[in-house]
């Protein structure tokens, strides 16, 4: 089993698995370190849990319970599998992230849930932000997911959230804050603990004044400020994609590309005044 670390954060750690066991392979226990939900996006395996044997392919969830033993096995075929895993910490389980679902203990328990549209479509979603082509936090999808699987594996929806004034103040204070610090480095934890606010509650507060998720709002600030930097021709390409925030230069340029329709040099080229530009850019929207 590879496993690579995609986001450790205090609420919450994502996972990339890929297993190539078969059935040659003995199976063993293992034991649920934090409560979970792991997007199967490949592949199928057994999940042995609580007495029962659970076969998930590819748009099941594995759900796991803290403490809780377990076995997988793989039985069926030796091609692998390949699962996203949402590790939550526990102060996240038990206090915000359920609201007023009170049967959650048993919604943790049920070992898995079949391919659901509610969930492939996050969970497709997610891989997406993993692979790099969304510009949604891969924090904000792993709450997010794990919400919509207490919704569907409860049978309630989540109350419509009701912000006041003073939480619509917070929310327009930290896409300020956003903003003006958009070069550094920024993710949801930070953000909530300016705001006073538990991540998942900001992350929910945040979408439904602001109407992007804060991650989203990061990225496109950033690209705001690239976008009137790239203006100067004396500025080189990839001393501003540092300087807005980007970590390297292929992300900026690939995320660059996919919000303007052109790359970054490009880009400035329509900013000197290249007509031709400008022109095709028309023509693909007429």
């Amino acid at each position: 089993m590879a496993a690579t670390t995609l986001l450790q954060t205090e609420a919450l750690t994502v996972y990339d698995y890929r297993c190539s066991a078969g059935p040659d392979d003995v199976p063993f226990v293992e034991r649920h370190q934090r409560h979970s939900v792991s997007y199967v996006r490949r592949g199928t395996f057994g999940y042995r849990y609580r007495g029962q044997t659970h076969e998930l392919v590819a748009g099941a969830v594995l759900v796991g319970h803290r403490g809780d033993e377990y076995m997988c096995t793989h039985e069926h075929h030796a091609c692998g599998d390949e699962c996203l895993s949402f590790q939550l910490a526990p102060a996240l389980v038990e206090s915000e992230l359920v609201d007023s679902i009170d049967d959650r203990d048993e919604a943790w328990r049920i070992g898995s849930l079949p391919p659901l549209p509610e969930l492939m479509v996050l969970g497709e979603l997610a891989q997406a932000v993993a692979d790099g082509d969304s510009d949604v936090g891969v924090d904000e999808i792993g709450l997010l997911f794990a919400a919509r699987f207490l919704e569907v594996a409860s049978g309630r929806k989540r109350a419509p959230l009701r912000a006041s004034p003073r939480d619509r103040r917070r929310a327009v204070d930290a896409a300020l804050r956003i903003d003006a610090n958009s070069h550094e480095a920024n993710d949801l934890d930070g953000a909530a603990r300016h705001a006073d606010l538990s991540p998942f509650h900001f992350l929910r507060l945040f979408g439904n004044v602001v109407g992007v998720t804060p991650h989203q709002y990061l990225v496109r600030s950033r690209l705001r400020h690239a976008a009137r930097l790239l203006a100067d021709p004396a500025r080189p390409i990839t001393d501003i994609a540092f300087e807005v925030g980007f970590g390297d230069l292929s992300n900026f340029v690939r995320t660059f590309h996919r919000a303007a329709g052109v790359s970054p040099r490009r880009f400035r080229q329509l900013a000197q005044g290249d007509r031709k530009i400008l022109q095709d850019r028309l023509n693909a929207v007429s």
